[in-house]
């Protein structure tokens, strides 16, 4: 931030954005007393914040009246958030007070600028010294926002929201910090509240700068198929509107695209190619529910589907009833995927007004219906997952990056339903197993369980549910917890009692799993000593604990020694030459004299700096990555849209470095694995490899393909130099008489 004198043109501009706010919170606002509440606190925050400027030049108060924007307009909140939203950095950056706030807009508005504004003072805090799990202890914070008043957590998102939007303005480093926070906690977040515009915005700004090459690719590849396939769409909605006018409903349908994200994450997840997603389209149709009617609003939106599939066949396995069985965001509709007379794919969504205004605005939608009076069949979603935050957040076993960790896992995993044998429908975590449905049910039938039966079938306590199952647990009274059951336990509540049982023999724990450690270390030619109990303490992140801690988790089986070698080479001496072929050299940012602006580059002759590639992600030399430093200056390179990069990064903003390819070693080549799909034919293997082999020069590593009914499937694991040669490798394997499809995929 700087200050300056504001000129003419910048009082037109906070003039101009303020009144699209003032419109905006007019229809929100009850009546003119709340408007004058909103007038009041933009004029206190546009004065605070007089002469001050962001980053990007343009006038600070720009930013509060944008997240007022966004908290009015896709939160749909009322004003006093809005009133929030404007004074969220008055105390944090000025000599305002929370009591000065108190005195002008009483205690609610107090409080919820009061949320805010530690919020940001811990998220803000680059302070080195600072215990390493000072991130994970930030958003602990954030979410213990939860129990005063959810709206803290909402204005926060629409703060991070605008964030996002000037991220540009940000040095590279904060750059990944930040959006690396967003996809880890903030995104997960919004997706739960069930804010959809929110989250889908802040994904495709992930995209754009963490894949910017891909984000660009795919966005021109959505602009041509729109134009392409406009008329057609057209064409498609008008049976329908025809159908739905004859039947009396009272709709609008509005024609959308799947996001840039949203398509990248299909095609990296199923490893195809952007040809090859069929329900790129969607048409969501919005009717108001006939409240004369005999039908339900559920039958009603039944009756709609019925309308659409009389008119287009519809593919049986992509039916999706949120309306039986709404998320636990909330989120209710019916989804449809049909073929179109022209031979597309469209996805089709039936919502009622009501189940759009929550799809669209989230909890403070469904929560506005509540008040209002409206039951709907899952207006206690919400209100028992919040209960549940709330419970892990007041647990004093768990600690803070234990605790971000649950948070991420609980936001990221989805729930499906299975039944008791006496018929009544249970919620839980997709991927549970039997032994969890148990715990779920009571700690002691968790303890005493054997076996399970499944729809009548006898099953393992591995095994895992899947939506409609009926379960029943089969106990024996003389059963108790074993160890092995935290290997295939998948929720927090079963993993959390097992745990307790065995912390009466936390001794022979520790015990069994000092031998472990001994033994792995022994396996690769370390010993146990003081510096390899420290790189593991900080290689697995057991900040709140020390040895007996790490050999207590070892021996439960809750920490699976992966990547020993790795992390206790890191250690500093204990690193090899060999084991770290490549350096890296400082490479000085337009900032000079500030670290955080310096870049790190890769394949520099220069000893100084050492770097390891990451196993999980495997860039190579053209890739967008990301670098985290440890303790003894060794940097490990991630691409920079990688799942553990942005768990790290969410986590230890401070050990975040930018590196750049430069001066490769031209002997240096990189394993990668291409996915191929098509059709079988005599000789395609031969005519592939030797393509690799002979016209390319690359050392194919390993080679599988499966047949069957004529269609081919499998991978190549091969040797490359950079990026361009992959490229160039994928497009010629692509010509290749009876090949479909050749993406690059995880190895």
């Amino acid at each position: 931030m700087s200050i300056s004198e504001f000129t003419p043109a910048d009082y037109e501009v906070i003039a101009r954005d303020y009144a699209d706010l003032k419109e905006a919170a007019r229809k929100r606002c009850a009546n003119q007393t709340e408007l004058d509440v909103v007038q009041k606190a933009f004029e206190f925050a546009n004065e605070a914040h007089k002469g001050v400027r962001r980053r990007s030049g343009e006038p600070y108060i720009l930013h509060p009246i944008a997240v007022a924007k966004i908290v009015v307009g896709n939160i749909g909140l009322g004003y006093k958030s809005i009133a929030a939203a404007l004074l969220h950095d008055v105390v944090e950056d000025t000599d305002y007070t929370v009591d000065d706030i108190r005195n002008l807009f009483g205690d609610k508005i107090a409080s919820l600028v009061d949320g805010l504004t530690k919020i940001k003072t811990v998220l803000d805090n680059e302070d080195k010294a600072k215990q390493k799990s000072m991130q994970a202890e930030n958003f602990k914070r954030i979410l213990l926002t939860l129990n005063d008043d959810v709206r803290v957590v909402l204005i926060k998102l629409a703060d991070r929201l605008h964030n996002c939007r000037t991220i540009e303005f940000m040095p590279e480093y904060k750059r990944e910090k930040i959006l690396s926070e967003t996809m880890f906690i903030f995104i997960p977040l919004a997706h739960r509240l069930g804010l959809y515009e929110v989250k889908s915005e802040m994904e495709d700004i992930w995209l754009r700068y963490k894949e910017p090459e891909v984000f660009n690719e795919i966005t021109e590849k959505i602009n041509r198929n729109i134009i392409d396939k406009e008329k057609e769409i057209d064409a498609f909605i008008i049976p329908i509107s025809n159908a739905l006018k004859t039947a009396g409903f009272n709709f609008e349908i509005k024609k959308r695209v799947k996001t840039p994200y949203s398509i990248w994450h299909k095609m990296v997840t199923k490893n195809i190619t952007f040809d090859q997603i069929y329900d790129l389209y969607a048409v969501r149709i919005i009717f108001t529910p006939d409240s004369d009617a005999k039908e339900s609003e559920r039958d009603q939106c039944y009756h709609v589907f019925s309308i659409i599939t009389g008119i287009y066949k519809y593919k049986s396995d992509r039916v999706r009833d949120w309306v039986k069985h709404p998320k636990s965001n909330g989120y209710e509709a019916l989804h449809c995927t049909v073929m179109s007379h022209s031979g597309i794919w469209v996805e089709v969504q039936i919502r009622t007004r009501r189940m759009n205004d929550i799809a669209e605005k989230g909890i403070a939608a469904h929560w506005a219906y509540k008040k209002d009076g409206f039951v709907s069949e899952n207006d206690s979603e919400m209100d028992k997952w919040i209960s549940k935050v709330k419970e892990i957040l007041v647990d004093p076993d768990v600690n803070a990056l234990d605790l971000l960790d649950m948070i991420h896992n609980d936001l990221t995993s989805s729930d499906i339903f299975v039944f008791t044998p006496k018929g009544e429908q249970k919620s839980i975590q997709k991927g549970a197993t039997a032994l969890d449905f148990a715990y779920m049910i009571h700690t002691e039938v968790g303890n005493r369980a054997i076996a399970a039966k499944v729809n009548m079938r006898l099953v393992p306590l591995t095994y895992e549910l899947r939506t409609g199952d009926q379960v029943e647990i089969i106990t024996a009274e003389n059963e108790k917890p074993k160890r092995e059951w935290l290997q295939f336990l998948r929720t927090r509540k079963a993993r959390g009692l097992v745990m307790d049982y065995f912390k009466g023999e936390r001794q022979e724990s520790i015990k069994v799993g000092k031998k472990i450690v001994e033994e792995q270390l022994a396996s690769i030619g370390f010993r146990l000593d003081d510096k390899t109990i420290a790189a593991m303490i900080d290689g697995y992140e057991i900040f709140e604990g020390d040895a007996d801690e790490l050999f207590f988790r070892v021996g439960l089986g809750v920490l699976k020694l992966n990547n020993l070698e790795e992390i206790v080479r890191s250690s500093g001496e204990a690193r090899s030459d060999k084991s770290r072929p490549w350096n890296f050299n400082w490479f000085k940012g337009k900032d000079k004299g500030k670290e955080k602006t310096e870049n790190y580059v890769i394949g520099s002759e220069d000893s100084k700096f050492n770097y390891v590639i990451a196993d999980c992600c495997k860039p190579i030399p053209g890739d967008s990555v990301v670098g985290f430093m440890s303790s003894d200056g060794t940097v490990t390179v991630h691409k920079k849209s990688c799942p553990v990069a942005n768990g790290i990064a969410a986590k230890h903003g401070d050990r975040i470095v930018v590196p750049e390819w430069k001066g490769i070693v031209p002997d240096r080549s990189f394993l990668v694995r291409l996915s191929l799909k098509g059709f079988d034919r005599m000789g395609i293997i031969n005519e592939i490899s030797r393509y690799i082999s002979l016209v390319m020069s690359v050392n194919i590593r390993k080679f599988y393909l499966s047949t069957e009914g004529g269609v081919f499937e499998g991978y190549i694991d091969l040797y490359v130099h950079d990026k361009e040669d992959l490229e160039k490798l994928t497009k010629k394997l692509n010509k290749i008489e009876g090949i479909q499809s050749v993406v690059r995929s995880d190895l």
